[in-house]
């Protein structure tokens, strides 16, 4: 089980929020707002863009476990090292530390390290909310993933193709996202996703979409997206693995879990729609039946 130390300031602050004052909670929400550049500039600078008081800084900073505010600056300044890390530099800094067990002993380790962390920060209710949201006939959903999470989008829409209709997957060409955006209606939900070195198209789309009255439910990573701040329901899992490249073992185990949840809340129409497209590939014989 992880320890605070292991938690990102923004896990802390979610984690915290119910028992935060009311001036804490302002200030929790400014910090979140562009988060984590919005914690690094002076306590004084801080304390006035959230409208707060230093000492409120100061006292927020020790409820989420930090000595004072420079121990909680230092944090934030270590996490946006981790967020612009490359793959090289990843891989360097797993292979400094690299315990001498074998590669799939280490990498299943820190998945289930991950998995455990991201599941303890889940609030149910939200998951069941966004469950809800998808499973709703009366808005469109629209997908979109970025350079390496477009595949998690064509995943789950092609799960969610047979358990419903009006879904669109956003092709990953940024320069024709205006074209979908221009379909898109107050109500409908947009479901994104965007994990470190976040891409810029990913936010422009977001901004465009919520502009137009469009539910984002972003699947992010433990630092989060710069489009969390405009999302109605975020899902933060945790990436990190001995790898050059980040892991989506997390992201896809909520986003299967959802899918079965979505599946779960319209079995009825679902059935049907998978009898329909059986007799489909029976008709163009897609897959070999030993009879």
């Amino acid at each position: 089980m992880g320890t605070a130390q292991d938690l990102t300031v923004a896990e802390r602050i979610r984690s915290q929020f119910d028992d935060l004052t009311r001036a804490e909670r302002q200030l929790a929400n400014a910090l979140l707002e562009n988060y984590p550049v919005s914690g690094l500039g002076s306590i004084t600078t801080i304390a006035e863009a959230s409208e707060v008081s230093t000492p409120t800084v100061v006292r927020m900073a020790k409820k989420l476990g930090f000595s004072g505010f420079p121990e909680l600056q230092a944090a934030l300044r270590t996490e946006v090292e981790a967020t612009i890390s490359n793959p090289i530099t990843k891989h360097n800094r797993w292979t400094e530390n690299a315990p001498d067990t074998h590669i799939l002993n280490r990498f299943a380790d820190a998945v289930m390290e991950n998995l455990g962390r991201t599941l303890r920060q889940i609030d149910p209710g939200e998951f069941d909310a966004v469950a809800k949201l998808l499973a709703d006939k009366d808005r469109a959903v629209h997908v979109v993933g970025g350079r390496l999470t477009r595949s998690l989008a064509d995943y789950f829409f092609t799960h969610m193709q047979v358990i419903r209709d009006r879904l669109t997957l956003v092709a990953s060409n940024s320069n024709t996202w205006p074209h979908y955006v221009l379909n898109m209606q107050p109500g409908d939900v947009l479901v994104a996703f965007d994990i470190r070195r976040y891409e810029r198209d990913i936010l422009r789309l977001a901004e465009m979409a919520t502009a137009k009255g469009v539910i984002l439910v972003l699947f992010t990573d433990q630092w989060g997206s710069p489009a969390s701040k405009l999302a109605t329901h975020s899902f933060h899992s945790r990436i990190e693995a001995p790898s050059a490249w980040d892991s989506s073992v997390v992201t896809l185990f909520i986003l299967e879990a959802v899918i079965a949840a979505v599946q779960n809340e319209n079995w009825s129409e679902t059935e049907d729609r998978m009898k329909t497209l059986e007799e489909l590939f029976d008709t163009t014989k897609l897959f070999r039946k030993f009879i």
